[in-house]
């Protein structure tokens, strides 16, 4: 049975070789490498080439170089690995900073979205309040016995705010074709604004029956109390053909 040690599996063809030609310069009488006790000692836990049978030493140095490839592709694959964590850790670092900035540029729009609407909204109200300051009231007007329908228009252009006359109008030219003395003969509502009762403008005037002024003011403000706005009452109007 030849001397083939586990370790000798594991030693590489070319130290092998290496240890044979040690062997064979002592045995020719050649100065040793290191003392008797330390050769024997290497010399027993080392097989050489030499005492494998002829037929088994290709078997051995393939083991050998299988050995060496097994362990280089495990060091290969430990680094691949290593080299895919330290990618994967970047690109996740890369991710949270895309995702930080993504939501920093979201909160900042919706920030800059918020001031421009707050800012819109101010100059929208303010520009209600001019307008509105700017109008007339109805007592500034001289009464007349009787007004025609372009004083009463001119009239109301005067008191109702500039971006709220359109729909004032299109409300009186449905209800009353801007006849201040209209009466409907079934409900008995009156005016330009077909009020129902017609008595509820005196709360803007006492000549409300006469005075076209005085049934705009009132209209105004029913438009604005219940609505918002005549624009308010005009949108509801157009849904129910009432308001």
């Amino acid at each position: 049975m030849s001397r083939i040690s586990v370790r000798g599996f594991a030693v590489a063809s070319a130290t092998a070789v290496t240890t044979v030609g040690a062997v064979v310069g002592v045995a020719a009488g050649g100065a040793p490498a290191a003392d008797d006790n330390n050769f024997e000692a290497a010399a027993a836990d080392t097989t050489l080439l030499a005492d494998i049978p002829t037929g088994q030493q290709a078997q051995v140095q393939i083991a050998s170089l299988t050995q060496q490839a097994d362990a280089q592709a495990s060091a290969a694959d430990a680094a691949a690995k290593k080299s895919a964590e330290e990618s994967a850790r970047i690109q996740a670092a890369k991710d949270a900073k895309s995702k930080k900035q993504a939501a920093e540029e979201r909160v900042e729009a919706e920030r800059l979205a918020a001031e421009k609407a707050a800012k819109e909204k101010k100059e929208k109200e303010e520009a209600e309040r001019a307008s509105r300051s700017s109008v007339r009231d109805a007592s500034s007007f001289a009464a007349q016995g009787s007004y025609t329908v372009a004083q009463v228009q001119a009239m109301a252009r005067q008191m109702v705010p500039a971006d709220q006359f359109q729909c004032f109008s299109n409300i009186v030219n449905h209800e009353s074709t801007w006849n201040y003395r209209a009466v409907n003969p079934s409900s008995g509502a009156y005016g330009l604004m077909q009020a129902l009762p017609g008595h509820k403008m005196s709360s803007a005037g006492a000549d409300w029956q006469t005075n076209p002024a005085t049934q705009i003011k009132w209209g105004l403000s029913y438009m604005d109390s219940r609505y918002g706005s005549p624009c308010g009452a005009w949108s509801f109007w157009q849904a129910n053909k009432w308001y």
